[in-house]
Parts: C-alpha cells; sequence; structure tokens
C-alpha cells in the first residue's frame, strides 16, 4: 500500500489554471521530489493532500485514508511545511511552539530542544520582530517537532541562508534514513537532487516526466570538455560527427555530448592529437530539467 496516493486528481480554476489528471504513489520511506517552476501546480496539489481543498477529479489519500474527509486529523498528524509562512503576530516563537504542543497533545522537550540547536532558532522573542528566515526555522520546526513519520514540505528552504538549507538537506536525508515518508516540493535543483529518491516534473498542472533519481545519473549521456594544444587538433576534432554543445575556436576547447555506450569511441578517436585536457562535466537534474523543457527530449525508462 502506498503512503501518499494521487490518483488522477484535477482541479481547474480557468484559463490553463491548476491541475491536470496528477497521479503519484509514494511508498514507505520514499523522498518524492516534485519539481517545477512557480505556478506550475506544486502548491495545488499539497493543498490537496492536506485537506485544504477538494478535488475537482479524482482522490487523494494518506495512509489509504481521505485527505478531504480526514483533514483535521491530517494537520495533527502529518509534518507539513507550507510554502507561504503565516504565524500570529502576537505570540512569542516559544509561545507558538507550546500553542502547537497542545493542539497535537504531543510534548518531547528533548525533541524539541534537538530541533532548536540543529537550526540555530532562539524562540523566545517576538514573531513580529523575527525576521523571514527566522520565522521560517520556526516553521520549520513547528513541522518537525511531534517526530511525524510522514512529512509534506512545499518550497521548504524558501527564506533559509546557504548555510541553513544545506543543514536542512542533511536532516532530510536522516529522517529518509529513519524510514520517514517524505514529498518535497520545490524548483530548486540542489535540494531535490541531493535529498529524493524519486522525481517527477510538473509543467502546466501536468506529471510530464517521472522517474528514478539513480536512473538519471546512469543512463543519460555523457559530457566531455576536451582542450587542445594547437589548432590542427582542435580543427580536426570538431568536424567530427560528434555532437558538441559548445565549440570555442579561441580557447581551442569543445564541449561533447555522446551515449555512456560510445565513450571508447570518443577516446579512441582522440588518438594522435595534442590535448590538454579531458574533463567529464556531470549531468544534473537542473540540465534535464532544462533540455527537457525546451525540448521535451527525455531518457529511455521515464515515464511520460
Amino acid at each position: 500500500m502506498s503512503v501518499i496516493s494521487i490518483d488522477h486528481l484535477t482541479k481547474d480554476y480557468g484559463h490553463g489554471r491548476g491541475v491536470f489528471d496528477v497521479s503519484i504513489q509514494v511508498e514507505k520511506g520514499v523522498c518524492y521530489g516534485f519539481l517545477g517552476p512557480n505556478g506550475a501546480g506544486k502548491t495545488t496539489t499539497i493543498r490537496h493532500l492536506m485537506g485544504f481543498s477538494k478535488p475537482q477529479e479524482g482522490s487523494v489519500s494518506i495512509l489509504d485514508k481521505d485527505s478531504w474527509g480526514n483533514s483535521a486529523a491530517l494537520q495533527n498528524t502529518v509534518g507539513y511545511l507550507p510554502g507561504e509562512v503565516a504565524l500570529p503576530a502576537g505570540l512569542s516563537g516559544t509561545a507558538f511552539l507550546r500553542m502547537m504542543e497542545r493542539m497535537r497533545n504531543v510534548k518531547n522537550n528533548e525533541y524539541l530542544q534537538m530541533l532548536l540547536d540543529r537550526f540555530e532558532l532562539e524562540p523566545n522573542i517576538s514573531i513580529k520582530q523575527m525576521s523571514l528566515g527566522v520565522k521560517r526555522k520556526l516553521a520549520v520546526v513547528t513541522a518537525f517537532m511531534h517526530d511525524p513519520d510522514i512529512l509534506i514540505l512545499d518550497e521548504p528552504t524558501s527564506g533559509l541562508d546557504p548555510v541553513m538549507q544545506e543543514t536542512f538537506i542533511e536532516y532530510i536525508r536522516e529522517e529518509k534514513k529513519r524510514g520517514k515518508t517524505i514529498f518535497l516540493s520545490s524548483h530548486i535543483f540542489h535540494e531535490v537532487d541531493a535529498a529524493c529518491d524519486r522525481i517527477a516534473i510538473i509543467r502546466d498542472g501536468k506529471i510530464v516526466s517521472e522517474f528514478q533519481s539513480e536512473d538519471l545519473k546512469k543512463k543519460h549521456d555523457r559530457i566531455y570538455r576536451i582542450s587542445f594544444s594547437d589548432m590542427e587538433s582542435y580543427s580536426a576534432f570538431v568536424s567530427n560527427s560528434f555532437t558538441f554543445t559548445s565549440k570555442n575556436e579561441k580557447k581551442l576547447r569543445a564541449r561533447v555530448q555522446i551515449p555512456a555506450d560510445k565513450v571508447g569511441e570518443l577516446t579512441s578517436s582522440l588518438k594522435g592529437f595534442h590535448i590538454e585536457d579531458f574533463v567529464e562535466i556531470p549531468f544534473t537534474l537542473e540540465d534535464y530539467f532544462m533540455e527537457f523543457y525546451n525540448t521535451g527530449h527525455h531518457f529511455e525508462g521515464v515515464k511520460q
């Protein structure tokens, strides 16, 4: 049984806005990355997951319980981090955390202190006086403080500084090792690539690609940057029929994109040339995302 199940979810707000026939299954212990630009439908999907919005078509459930019919229970049992943080300005951070403990009927001072230390949060000040980054850290601690088995995170590192973003990613990796099930929505390639086991790309409210994170690294073409010591070698090489992603005559340098099983052919073609360096350029999730968005190209094994 899937922990998180989205089955043909549709919510049409008109003018091409909303989500359309979205289906996602997330198994226990998996960190699922939901990647797309702002306005693609990520938050709409999460609002349905949390039971804040009723599906127009299809169904959404967590632990086989309908999200819309069990929204109150979900908010107390699931660790939810919204994309936009709205906190009561009249409370201190400490008072807000205590209020959330009472609402959830859960109190674990040791675990809470661990989170406060981990995210370097001093909550004993007025929320009104907190910066955006401190408010974000308070929201992070609030989402995790009851140690939930399921985490639903919408743009989780938005507003955090780069150091704290890395702290967050490392924490998510640790939670995954503990068996947590995580649904992470983001437009930040690094955090999705670093934390997620499976990734879906959403565009204009529709899932256009879904794949295992490791498959992207194993199955895609390789990219190499080759620099030459003389013009003769450079000119002879770029006259080959390889796929060149860039050519720089001034620097005598070229980039080649080639299938993994053709790398031997590439290296053989370089015999006799005067080479200054030969460097593999790692193919990233961002590379695939941009290539997919621009061309619709996908690698074998991707679900369309």
